[in-house]
């Protein structure tokens, strides 16, 4: 059976490597100018990044007043920080890196295919924006991605004034 260039194994392996090769060596150049991380907690810009990442993916869920919703994104943020300490070395390097290019203009904008600036994008803006990663087919795309969600639903979704939302009540009193 006669398979297109593209769907090749070889060409997929060259496809994958080149593309680690490409975040590896963008993600460390920025990584170096503009960190994603800073002593194991997010720095200035990974935290803009995961804001309006986090307006994006919890769309409906945020409380809607401006000061609840605030209070929520802070809280998020912290308890992000708290998770990031218990990560790995290599898995805190990767997210550094990933941060780090996504919060410069040329990672937004090829790697979230965001061309409205972080302090200004929507929370549909970025949404769309997130959405297309997803539907890009592009694995490197669709992974980080799927990393940015773990990343503001794991930590949203453990504090307890997200609960109710859920419609969760809590853990029952032993």
């Amino acid at each position: 059976m006669h398979r297109p260039p593209h769907l090749r194994r070889r060409s997929f392996l060259k496809l994958g490597i080149g593309s680690a090769i490409v975040l590896a060596v963008a993600g460390g150049t920025i990584a170096l100018m503009k960190p994603g991380l800073i002593d194991g907690k997010l720095s200035p810009s990974a935290r803009l990044v995961l804001t309006r990442v986090a307006q994006a993916m919890l769309l409906g869920t945020l409380p809607a007043d401006a000061g609840g919703q605030q209070r929520a994104l802070d809280a998020l943020l912290q308890r992000t920080d708290a998770f990031l300490v218990g990560l790995p070395t290599h898995v805190l390097a990767e997210l550094d890196q990933l941060l780090g290019l996504l919060a410069s203009a040329p990672g937004r904008r090829w790697l979230v295919g965001l061309s409205t600036s972080w302090e200004d994008a929507t929370a549909a803006e970025t949404y769309g924006a997130l959405k297309s990663m997803l539907a890009s087919g592009t694995d490197l795309r669709i992974q980080a991605c799927q990393g940015l969600h773990d990343l503001v639903m794991v930590p949203y979704f453990s504090g307890e004034e997200s609960w109710a939302v859920l419609g969760y009540p809590g853990p029952t009193p032993v």
